[in-house]
């Protein structure tokens, strides 16, 4: 992506940084990033606990880090996908969860799920005419979703044929 460093561990890949990141600590400073995106990366990662403190650590306070992620209801879609991710996700790092706290704080300011995710992917592989149909009718079920991403993730997904994706945006207290 312009404009961010980019890490990325394969060859194949343009990538300012090169690093593997199962592996601990990330080369980067504590308290050092104002934002972090990360699309598609922690499904394949073996401990996302771990991953998502070692970014907590690289955030600034009030710093915002952005995860897009498979959501559970379409499966995980790739055959190097761990597992899939759900709503309640962000309830892991709040101090309060006393269902499995993950000792990371992070407030979760937006949770969004897509219907037609990465289009970027899907544009050269289902041409003109289903691209524009099926990109229509995920923005319409997207805006649905967003009433109540609780209700659209747990109960209506599956009458849709679930969403491809759920995004989390965190912040760093």
């Amino acid at each position: 992506m312009p404009g961010w460093i980019n890490v990325d561990n394969d060859d194949r890949v343009v990538a300012d940084v090169r690093h593997d990141l199962d592996v601990m600590p990330y080369p980067f400073e504590s308290a050092s990033a104002d934002e972090i995106f990360a699309s598609h990366v922690l499904e394949h990662l073996n401990d996302p606990f771990g991953t998502m403190a070692e970014l907590a650590r690289i955030l600034k306070p009030r710093g915002l880090l952005t995860i897009r992620v498979p959501h559970f209801s379409r499966g995980f879609m790739h055959p190097d996908h761990k597992r899939g991710f759900d709503v309640s996700f962000p309830l892991y790092f709040e101090p309060s969860f006393r269902g499995g706290y993950s000792g990371t704080n992070l407030h979760c300011l937006k949770i969004r799920l897509r219907w037609f995710a990465q289009p970027e992917l899907k544009r050269q592989q289902l041409g003109a005419f289903r691209f524009v149909l099926a990109s229509t009718m995920g923005r319409g079920l997207d805006l649905l979703a967003a009433i109540s991403p609780y209700v659209a993730s747990r109960i209506w997904c599956f009458w849709v044929g679930g969403f491809e994706e759920v995004e989390f945006t965190f912040q760093r207290p």
